[in-house]
């Protein structure tokens, strides 16, 4: 992961965790739950490490990895997962990248399109 990403959330198969970023505690709980669930899912389902981080600018990105020599991680199927889950929650990821611009980059954005 580059220095200038900063982790919203993921989880480890490995090691059986999920991770939270604190400083994202103002979302409502009903998005840190559904975020919690979709980590740990994608881990259950094809192992590795997953974390959803956010870009400089703001921009939201899945990230996935296993170690060398996991042999039952799938590379394809992570591929194949991440793109579905990008596609179904377009909007949660949305909310959260401007979430993200206005709370955390402190970003004066116009929401009403003038």
């Amino acid at each position: 992961m580059r220095e200038d990403q900063i982790v919203l959330c993921g989880a480890n198969a490995y090691e059986q965790k999920y991770y939270f970023n604190e400083a994202f505690k103002a979302l409502p709980e009903s998005i840190q739950e559904e975020l919690h669930i979709l980590c740990v899912l994608f881990t259950e389902e094809v192992g590795g490490v997953f974390l959803i981080v956010f870009d400089e600018d703001g921009s939201l990105q899945l990230k996935t990895d296993a170690d060398e020599g996991d042999l039952l991680y799938d590379e394809i199927s992570a591929g194949l997962l991440v793109k579905e889950i990008l596609n179904k929650k377009q909007e949660l990821f949305e909310s959260l990248s401007l979430f993200y611009r206005i709370f955390i980059l402190k970003e004066n954005i116009d929401v009403t399109g003038d």
